[in-house]
């Protein structure tokens, strides 16, 4: 018997069929380059012109595109710290660097099947570190919170100075994700955290989840979040502290991570995982159970697309397949604008590597 699970908004019908058993060669769209390195993102620009990424304990500056990369230590010997895959990084206006991550050595997971909830115990810590030389010494490490943090996706400064990243706190009664963000207006050296936005749900899949957030022409910073419900959600606020608009948006999405991202063009681009692969209407569903989700849902991961906004994500370009490998997982993004219209494109997932032009995706 096959299980349907209809989002009648959306029009269109989530069918569980037989799903691929291996995954296929990668295909990459033809304005696709690949990067001359494997270094995964986040990367920020420096001072200089160099480029910086993170990876364990290190922080890497590369003088040559990302042919090579010179490493350094991030944390004093000794300091059980190890930054995580999922992660967020911004140089601010007055040159600091700022780090978000989970603590990969205090990871402790312990979600219990019998009672779809995670027991106590359960912890990944929020912990943020910055430097004020351009990665040449790190100061000002601190721990937001103790729970359990799903992601950190990532980060930007506002106009008016503010920094801003996105979080995730896992709740109980039943066991669900939620999502915050942290706020700092002195450069990161103090947060506050917002107020949690909560989409109910069980599983230790499920809730809200892993939002990536931008800044708006209006001031605004807009947040997508993943959800289990076959489309983003999306929240509003004024300062980054308090969410007080919620809703759903209109944008087809597999239960994977978006990332959102202004552009010195000034469009808004978002890279994500729709639910089917493109041209399809039907793909197998995961979850129901509590155990990953309440409901069924797509987990489609082998297609990687791009759209662009021009009116603040009103409305998208048709999206556009830059990687596909029918099988595998293509997600977790990260975007890096090297220079005005130069994209580098890096998965934690998939280990895609690649740049474009956006001029040429648009043209698509």
């Amino acid at each position: 018997m096959r299980l349907v699970y209809g989002l009648m908004s959306l029009g269109v019908v989530l069918l569980s069929v037989s799903a691929p058993s291996a995954a296929a060669e990668l295909w990459l769209h033809p304005q696709c380059r690949q990067l001359p390195t494997d270094t995964l993102g986040p990367f920020v620009t420096l001072g200089d012109g160099r480029i910086l990424a993170v990876h364990d304990t290190q922080a890497l500056i590369s003088a040559d595109e990302g042919v090579t990369w010179q490493s350094s230590p991030i944390f004093k010997e000794g300091e059980n710290v190890s930054i995580s895959t999922e992660r967020a990084l911004c140089r601010t206006r007055n040159g600091a660097i700022i780090v978000a991550f989970m603590n990969m050595r205090e990871e402790d997971w312990r979600w219990n099947s019998q009672t779809h909830d995670a027991d106590p115990g359960t912890r990944l810590p929020n912990c943020v570190i910055r430097s004020l030389d351009d990665g040449k010494t790190w100061q000002d490490f601190q721990k937001l919170h103790d729970d359990w943090t799903g992601a950190v996706r990532n980060m930007l400064q506002t106009r008016d100075g503010r920094v801003v990243f996105t979080s995730m706190r896992l709740l109980n009664r039943p066991g669900r994700h939620s999502v915050l963000t942290y706020s700092s207006t002195d450069d990161g050296l103090t947060w506050k955290p917002s107020n949690i936005l909560d989409l109910g749900g069980n599983g230790h899949h499920d809730g809200a989840t892993e939002a990536t957030v931008e800044e708006l022409r209006d001031g605004r910073l807009w947040k997508l979040i993943r959800t289990n419900l076959g489309v983003f959600w999306q929240a509003y606020s004024e300062d980054g502290i308090y969410w007080r608009t919620m809703g759903p948006t209109t944008i087809p999405a597999s239960s994977a991570p978006g990332l959102l991202k202004r552009l010195a063009s000034g469009r808004l681009m978002l890279v994500w995982n729709r639910p089917f692969p493109e041209g399809q209407t039907e793909y197998p569903l995961t979850g129901g159970d509590c155990q990953w989700s309440e409901v069924p849902v797509s987990n489609h991961r082998g297609e990687l697309s791009v759209a662009f906004s021009e009116d603040d994500g009103k409305t998208w370009t048709a999206p556009v397949v830059v990687a596909r490998q029918p099988g595998a997982s293509l997600a977790y993004p990260y975007v890096y604008e090297r220079t005005p219209g130069v994209l580098w494109l890096t998965t934690m997932q998939g280990g895609i590597r690649v740049t474009f032009n956006e001029a040429d995706l648009l043209s698509q």
